[in-house]
């Protein structure tokens, strides 16, 4: 089975092309009086900005009428939503029902009407991770390490409550307008809750990113499948570019799944031993031998700062080549969908 992309990862017009679907009698996503409001949001929330757009979702700014606290407001139009995005859409609120911690981005309220479902979901000011360091221009691999250890730490209580993310990736990876830059996870469309040892079959996620046994589809797999992304984002926070990276897909996927990586001079002359170690312990084949996220805070990399390098880590234009080619692959590709026996 081929890697699926989310369904926010390609730009598309509003309507999708497609045709409403019919109206049902029934048509309401959530029948628990206490999980969902029935409503229209704009009855609570002065709407402003767009802040985004998915293939079948708008993200607007809001404003609590009653509070004045400012909101993101996710607008889905159930008309253009086929059965298998449901699903994806059901149990990315579910899971987001669930959660909360400060590295995780929180849902606070769900409206719902016969045509609209609408998250009001926490805002975060500073955009994408990626992007934000880029026009922060440089930092040092003591910054990268917090950085990670936040993603770590969200990473964990994700897995303490049985939910793999399987799909970390820079999109996904949220933070704070301010210089401490605060880091939320988002995005729980490929989430899958695995508690009661249930373990995952589905090849899912985004290339770049994903573990090998997401890849190669021959096997189960389980939670680890994030620590192998964690190690990769983290070898992009050093660098500028990814650990993995060829002109094919089949050559990037063999790559992956050999974990044939190196770090290469010059730019990983002033990264310390310690950084190194830490991404050689994630980015190993075997799911069972890569560091959990426990073990993760434990290491040097992220509890202890003297261990680190100092020079400042220039990768802005490197980054930023990254964050262009990224953008265009995702225009080029066509999103699939998971295997509904998965869900």
């Amino acid at each position: 089975m081929g890697v699926c992309c989310t369904k926010e990862d390609k730009e598309k017009p509003e309507n999708n092309g497609k045709k409403p679907k019919q109206k049902k009698e029934d048509s309401f996503l959530f029948t628990d009086p206490k999980a969902v409001a029935r409503g229209r949001v704009e009855e609570h929330y002065e709407i402003g900005k767009e802040l985004g757009r998915g293939t079948f979702s708008i993200v607007k700014e809001g404003t609590s009428k009653k509070t004045g606290e400012k909101v993101a407001l996710k607008f889905i139009d159930k008309k253009y939503v086929d059965k298998e995005d449901l699903l994806l859409l059901t149990r990315e609120i579910d899971i987001m029902k669930k959660v909360n911690h400060e590295n995780v981005l929180s849902l606070k309220e769900i409206y719902e009407t016969e045509n609209q479902l609408s998250l009001v979901m926490e805002l975060v000011t500073g955009g994408e991770l990626f992007f934000k360091i880029v026009e922060r221009g440089s930092y040092s691999e003591k910054d990268a390490s917090n950085i990670v250890r936040q993603i770590v730490q969200g990473v964990k209580y994700l897995h303490s409550l049985g939910i793999a993310h399987r799909d970390l990736k820079p999109e996904n990876l949220l933070c704070s307008g301010d210089d401490n830059m605060t880091i939320k996870i988002a995005d729980f469309g490929l989430s899958k809750i695995f508690a009661g040892g249930q373990q995952l079959v589905t090849s899912c996620g985004t290339p770049d990113y994903a573990a090998p046994e997401v890849l190669t589809g021959e096997s189960s797999y389980e939670k680890s499948v994030d620590l192998w992304s964690v190690g990769v984002i983290t070898y992009v926070l050093l660098c500028g570019f990814p650990p993995f990276f060829a002109k094919t897909q089949p050559a990037l996927f063999e790559k992956i799944i050999k974990a044939d990586y190196s770090f290469p001079e010059p730019e990983w002359s002033f990264i310390s031993e310690t950084a190194k170690d830490f991404i050689r312990k994630l980015l190993v084949l075997d799911p069972k031998k890569r560091l959990t996220a426990e073990e993760a805070l434990e290491h040097p990399f992220l509890s202890g700062g003297d261990a680190l390098g100092t020079k400042t880590l220039q990768i802005e234009s490197t980054m930023t080549q990254y964050m262009r080619e990224r953008k265009k692959e995702k225009m080029n590709t066509s999103p699939t969908v998971e295997d509904p026996s998965d869900m």
